[in-house]
């Protein structure tokens, strides 16, 4: 397999607090991974900075995805080349309906590859089928983005953006905190559903029952004081469920 995302030495401060201090990983094609760690460890930190968060500055290391230099890419040229970022706490956007938004952004990023622009009869020809299969009703698609809508309702769109934009890296940044068992499981289908050779994820989750029954990642990466201290397979999640975090803070200190 070949590495889609390199990072190497990576060091990210915000002000003057240093956040990353040499973060170093890659995942392979195809490949589910998961960030796992105590708060604070720079979790949430990492995916804004692959997305191109202006607020993190950059100070050291390098991020290669698919072979282009991602830190001297725009937020746009990113999403373009196939990021997708499901946040934490999604914002809402008066005034623009779901389907108008996934309209627009679908057809850039279909423009940006070299093709046609959908229609629209075909575009809601495609996002009809994805909106039944995760359960999103005609009603939602009319409603102005995540306006008005529950926690739960907003990560079921987060997970319906992906579906629709079918994008080749996915970064999901704690899709399933504040959920349902309902909603956890429409969180984790889309996820199935869009495993695929040809898309990796990474996963930010502290949920070990989610990641156990729903995502069953690849690889596990344990982040303390920003940077991985451990890396390893589903073995990781019968540890960390049983001990915490406590032995590789320890580890990370000494």
């Amino acid at each position: 397999m070949s590495a889609w995302l390199e990072i190497k030495d990576l060091h990210v401060k915000v002000g003057d607090k240093p956040i990353l201090n040499g973060l170093s990983l890659s995942v392979n094609a195809g490949e589910v991974h998961v960030i796992m760690g105590p708060n604070g460890s720079g979790k949430s930190t990492l995916s804004n900075v692959l997305c191109g968060n202006p607020h993190y500055e950059v100070t050291g290391g390098f991020v290669d995805f698919k072979g282009k230099n991602l830190l001297e890419m725009t937020v746009e040229e990113r999403a373009c080349a196939g990021i997708f970022l499901a946040f934490q706490h999604p914002v809402e956007i008066p005034g623009v309906s779901m389907a108008t938004f996934m309209k627009y952004a679908l057809n850039a990023r279909r423009k940006a590859a070299g093709e046609k622009e959908l229609d629209a009869v075909s575009f809601m020809k495609r996002i009809k089928v994805r909106a039944q299969a995760l359960g999103i009703s005609d009603e939602m698609l009319k409603r102005p983005v995540n306006v008005g809508f529950s926690g739960g309702e907003k990560k079921r769109l987060e997970t319906f953006q992906m579906a629709v934009l079918e994008p080749d890296f996915c970064i999901l940044d704690e899709m399933d905190s504040g959920l349902d068992v309902d909603a956890v499981k429409v969180a984790g289908n889309g996820v199935k559903i869009m495993r695929s050779p040809e898309r990796s994820f990474l996963v930010i989750s502290h949920n070990i029952k989610f990641l156990k029954e729903q995502i069953m990642p690849d690889k596990i990466h344990i982040l303390v004081h920003g940077r991985v201290v451990c890396e390893g397979g589903m073995e990781l999640l019968d540890e960390i469920d049983q001990n915490g975090f406590s032995a590789f803070q320890k580890e990370a200190v000494a």
